[in-house]
């Protein structure tokens, strides 16, 4: 079993990452921590194999905690869960050697491709003392072709996903709601909001919440032109 620390000052977002983590199989929570400097307390007495860590935190940031696993040495990923967006924080995480970066908020479908590909990798190199380019570029490198999902999810029909694709075509250069699909598309928000989510768990569009002043939020979505290629699985 992997064992996971989750790191998260919002006691809510951390229920929901914990409740996410049960539903993955080969991982096992061991602790959990509100504060960097909590999680640096817990990490001196305790070894964990996979850190849930966000950025955003009273006290220390998630990138501090970062920097000291790398300065101890310890043999802990870190895989980040944040509301951080911008790039130089990302670029950042990565340096300093996050094995993946999930921006707030995000579904399930997400969360669970981050561990079961952390998994794979993590049961690639345990069992393989030497490899191939071939196997290593398949196996570490190429992990979006391995993950992606063969068919359409249930429920799912590759004619309505032609014509959502079609309506966001002409979007694709800016950002777009539910409602604009819905009024090109001629089918309930329910319907579209399940292609769009669909879509966003492979990576072709991309999420962002905006708050107005009353009612619900607004989802905005942009489109990721460097996973485009993937809807061809699909169409």
């Amino acid at each position: 079993m992997i064992r996971v620390m989750i790191v998260e000052d919002d006691p809510m977002v951390a229920e929901f990452n914990k409740s996410y983590l049960a539903k993955v199989n080969g991982f096992q929570l061991t602790a959990m921590a509100r504060s960097v400097e909590d999680a640096i307390r817990i990490i001196e007495n305790q070894d964990f194999d996979l850190i849930l860590l966000d950025i955003f935190m009273p006290g220390k940031q998630g990138l501090e905690l970062l920097t000291f696993l790398r300065e101890k040495e310890k043999e802990t990923d870190v895989i980040i869960i944040s509301a951080a967006s911008d790039m130089d924080r990302i670029q950042k995480a990565l340096r300093y050697g996050a094995v993946d970066y999930l921006i707030k908020p995000f579904e399930f479908e997400r969360f669970q491709l981050a561990l079961t590909a952390y998994l794979e990798k993590r049961e690639f190199i345990k069992n393989q003392p030497v490899t191939s380019q071939d196997e290593l570029d398949y196996q570490l490198l190429r992990r979006e072709e391995k993950t992606i999902l063969e068919e359409l999810p249930k429920g799912l029909t590759k004619d309505t996903l032609k014509q959502i694709w079609d309506a966001i075509q002409e979007m694709k250069d800016g950002p777009f709601s539910t409602e604009d699909v819905v009024k090109i598309v001629g089918i309930s928000r329910v319907s579209v909001r399940k292609y769009l989510n669909f879509l966003k768990g492979i990576g072709i569009l991309e999420v962002k919440v905006i708050y107005g002043t009353v009612g619900r939020p607004v989802y905005q979505h942009h489109f990721n032109k460097y996973k485009e290629h993937l809807i061809k699985n699909f169409l």
